[in-house]
């Protein structure tokens, strides 16, 4: 460590709500004390500093369609019809029936 600050230095920082509150979740979570939570989350911004960021992971959309002989009305309809026969049976449970 640098002689300057022999082996520990204090400061006072004014830390933003919104990273004050996530250090306080990650302090609450891993049951260390802020000190602790500060100094790894500064070790690990400091160790990634400097290296090239990862570029974003990109897709390109491309039409896909429906295979020949599906018809998209038709399956439309079975859709409907699947989603009736559900809230059918949904509400048949609800229902007080005999012996209930």
């Amino acid at each position: 460590m640098d002689s300057t600050y022999g082996a520990l230095m204090r400061t006072t920082l004014t830390i933003e709500d919104d990273i004050a509150a996530r250090i306080e979740e990650i302090r609450k979570r891993d049951g260390q004390s802020l000190k602790q939570v500060v100094n790894l989350l500064l070790r690990d911004g400091l160790h990634r500093e400097g290296r090239p960021r990862a570029k974003p992971y990109r897709t390109r959309p491309s039409e896909l369609g429906l295979r020949p002989g599906f018809d998209a009305v038709r399956l439309n309809q079975l859709a409907d019809e699947l989603e009736v026969d559900g809230r059918l049976e949904s509400e048949a449970r609800l229902r007080p029936g005999p012996g209930r």
